[in-house]
């Protein structure tokens, strides 16, 4: 009796086996939030560096043509036109994506031409652009809008309408203003700030679509039924049948990034006010912006 006591192997008791299966769970309940801040960190990273390539690529446009890009382009708008595209169809050269710019600008001219034109693997408005898709953008899959298919792809910037497209000239709604002389400063003015790239049921920002309802513009024109709430603050904490097509989204937890036009980016919060959101959006009304933008 005694060798078998001996040789028998030490086990764990059920209260010990329950203890350690609780401290594991403990450990799992402890490194979840942890890996999930990490992840979310990272993301807001990229989506930063994102919005800064998007200004860089706005005052190369600048420094080339003297003058801010437009909202949109139509066929037989001027240089570096013919083409009907959006602002985000516009300054692709100037984020490494001559190929698609190419392949919109080379075809016949036609209402829809640009947009439509192959580029070898697909057509323009299907062509995802990484630059432009922030990884926390909920109403994405794969670069597409959610709510519709795979017939246009997304973004989650949109620029501000109230910068680059106030004057109608040409065929093409143009900015007022170059870099050089933003009357409130390229540090108080928004150039492109965060949207969702799918906004309610049937509709999104698609970046190669130049015309209301679906384009990647924000802040349009007062009296545009599509952008009719365009200077509210941005919403945040929304699911996407919540979504306003006239508002910015708050794509991460308390903060909207936007891109300013001296280059910089950073992140506007929660707290922020309708007045001082307003002034940051309109580059020319002369007024200070409020302390909540500090």
């Amino acid at each position: 009796m005694l060798n078998q006591a001996r040789l028998r192997r030490p086990g764990f008791t059920l209260i010990e086996l329950l203890v350690v299966i609780a401290i594991i769970a403990i450990l799992i309940a402890l490194l979840v939030p942890a890996v999930q801040k990490v992840r979310e960190a990272a993301a807001r990273t990229q989506c930063t560096n994102n919005l800064k390539q998007l200004g860089l690529a706005v005052q190369g446009y600048n420094d080339t043509y003297r003058r801010l890009p437009p909202v949109s382009m139509a066929i037989n708008s001027s240089p570096p036109g013919p083409y009907n595209g959006s602002l985000h169809f516009t300054i692709l050269p100037f984020i490494e994506q001559t190929a698609i710019y190419k392949a919109g600008t080379t075809v016949n001219p036609g209402p829809a031409a640009t947009w439509d034109a192959s580029t070898g693997v697909s057509t323009v408005r299907q062509s995802v652009v990484q630059v432009y898709l922030c990884p926390s953008d909920p109403t994405l899959n794969n670069g597409y809008p959610t709510n519709r298919g795979q017939d246009w792809a997304a973004t989650s910037y949109s620029a501000n309408y109230q910068l680059f497209g106030s004057v109608q000239s040409n065929n093409a709604r143009q900015a007022q203003f170059t870099v050089g002389n933003i009357p409130d400063g390229t540090s108080n003015t928004i150039g492109f700030t965060e949207k969702f790239g799918g906004c309610l049921s049937d509709n999104g920002a698609l970046w190669a679509y130049p015309g209301p309802g679906w384009s990647s513009v924000y802040s349009a024109v007062v009296g545009n039924p599509f952008y009719a709430s365009w200077n509210l603050a941005p919403q945040f904490g929304i699911m996407q049948s919540s979504c306003d097509m006239g508002r910015a989204q708050g794509i991460h937890s308390g903060l909207c990034l936007v891109a300013l036009m001296d280059g910089s980016c950073r992140g506007v919060s929660s707290s922020i006010t309708q007045p001082t959101w307003q002034c940051a959006l309109t580059p020319g009304d002369g007024l200070v912006l409020g302390p909540d933008w500090q």
